[in-house]
């Protein structure tokens, strides 16, 4: 059985047909082909599939998809500005090399996007408590700590 499902994504209202057991991340990737959030644990533990639902990161794996009705959600895609000009925080994760692999990268962009719209100073204790429920298995978390370090010194949060 489905039921309709009407949601804000990355600023444009979309409705879908969604099953009433079906999460979130399978919305996104498999019904409207946002496929920037990735699918790693499917348990809530990894954060690769982090998005951002009404202003707070959630792992999308786990969150009914039912759950978002009404909701502004905001995935990867919508970080980058117009003609696809990354935003500072993804230029940040290049200027510093903070991406190898890539795979968990659009997780870390959402958590500290919305890490950062609420503390755009925010301390390097509070950029690892935010990515505590982010994992890399590549960079070793210097380079994202230090591309974070570098928008806070700048300003450009």
């Amino acid at each position: 059985m489905t039921q309709e499902l009407s949601m804000e994504v990355n600023g444009i209202r979309r409705t879908v047909e969604v099953a009433g057991d079906e999460v979130l991340l399978d919305t996104l990737r498999d019904r409207l082909y946002l496929t920037g959030t990735k699918r790693g644990c499917d348990e809530g533990e990894c954060g690769a599939c982090t998005v951002i639902v009404d202003g707070a990161p959630v792992h999308s794996c786990i969150f009914p998809a039912l759950a978002a009705e009404g909701a502004e959600v905001r995935t990867v895609e919508g970080l980058a500005g117009s003609a696809g000009r990354l935003n500072p925080l993804q230029r940040a994760f290049v200027d510093q090399a903070a991406v190898q692999c890539g795979f968990c990268t659009p997780g870390f962009l959402m958590t500290l996007t919305a890490l950062l719209e609420t503390n755009s100073s925010a301390s390097d204790c509070e950029v690892d408590d935010a990515i505590a429920g982010n994992i890399c298995r590549c960079t070793g978390y210097t380079a994202i700590r230090a591309a974070v370090r570098s928008l806070v010194r700048e300003g450009g949060a």
